[in-house]
C-alpha cells in the first residue's frame, strides 16, 4: 500500500526532511505551506513526482476544511499526518501580545486539532492511521514548561491533545496517535547554536508515521525512545 502524507510546515527544516524521507520511501507526499511559491521552492529538493504543494494556513482555521476537502478530492486519503508548522514567539509574560499568544495556539493546538478532527474518523473507519506531532521538551511539565510563555503552553496544549485522541481509539484497531521532541535543531527557529540536524530531528517523525501494528499509541518521544509528559 502506498501511504499518502501530509506534513505541515514543510517548506524547511524539519517539516522539509520529514518530506524528503517520506517520499524517499515510496510515499505520496503532500507539503502543506502557508506560502505556496515557498512551498514549491522547496519540492525542487525532492526527487520523484508523488510529491503535491498544499497551502494550507493553520492562523485561517476557516480555510482548513476546504483545504483538506479539495486535496483528497484529488490526491485521495491522507493516511498519515504529521503537524510539524511551527511559530516562536520569543516574548515575555509581561510583555506578549495576545494576538501573538492566539497566533501561537491556532498553529500548535486549533490547527492541528481541526486536522485531527477532519481526518481521523476516516483513518478509523479504514483502519489505518498515523498521526505525529511535532511538539517540544519545552512544553513538557517533567523538564519544568522552562520555554517562553506562549509557545511553551501552546505546546503543552497540543501533548495533551495528542494524549486525549489517543484515548478514543480502540485497542483493535490500526491507528496510532503520538508525539515526540526532535531536540534543539539547526534551523531558522532553533538558530544557528542548535546542535542537532534537521534530518536528526526527522528520524522520529518518520519512526511514529512508519509504525507497525503493534506500534505505541499515546506516547511521547525523543530519539525512539519515550520520554514523560
Amino acid at each position: 500500500m502506498t501511504s499518502t502524507v501530509l506534513v505541515t510546515g514543510a517548506n524547511r527544516g524539519i517539516g522539509l526532511e520529514i518530506a524528503k524521507g517520506f517520499a524517499a520511501r515510496g510515499c505520496k507526499v503532500l507539503m502543506g505551506v502557508r506560502d505556496e511559491s515557498e512551498g514549491e521552492s522547496a519540492r525542487n529538493e525532492i526527487p520523484g513526482n508523488d510529491v503535491q504543494v498544499l497551502e494550507i494556513d493553520l492562523t485561517n482555521p476557516g480555510t482548513i476544511k476546504e483545504c483538506i476537502v479539495r486535496a483528497e478530492a484529488v490526491y485521495g486519503d491522507i493516511d498519515i499526518l504529521v503537524n510539524n508548522a511551527g511559530i516562536l514567539i520569543d516574548s515575555s509574560f509581561e510583555e506578549l501580545a495576545e494576538a501573538d499568544f492566539e497566533k501561537s495556539l491556532q498553529v500548535h493546538v486549533k490547527g492541528p486539532f481541526l486536522l485531527c478532527q477532519l481526518l481521523l474518523p476516516g483513518m478509523l473507519e479504514r483502519n489505518y492511521g498515523r498521526i505525529v506531532n511535532i511538539s517540544s521538551g519545552w512544553g513538557a511539565f517533567t523538564e519544568g514548561m522552562e520555554g517562553p510563555l506562549a509557545y511553551a503552553v501552546s505546546k503543552a496544549g497540543l501533548n495533551a491533545l495528542t494524549k486525549n485522541l489517543s484515548n478514543i481509539v480502540p485497542e483493535n484497531r490500526n491507528v496510532k496517535i503520538n508525539a515526540m521532541c526532535p531536540g534543539w535543531v539547526h534551523t531558522r527557529m532553533g538558530g544557528k547554536d542548535a546542535p542537532r540536524s534537521p534530518q536528526q530531528g526527522a528520524e522520529t517523525a518518520l519512526w511514529l508515521g512508519s509504525l507497525e501494528q503493534d506500534g505505541p499509541n499515546g506516547g511521547f518521544f525523543r530519539d525512539k525512545k519515550p520520554i514523560e509528559w
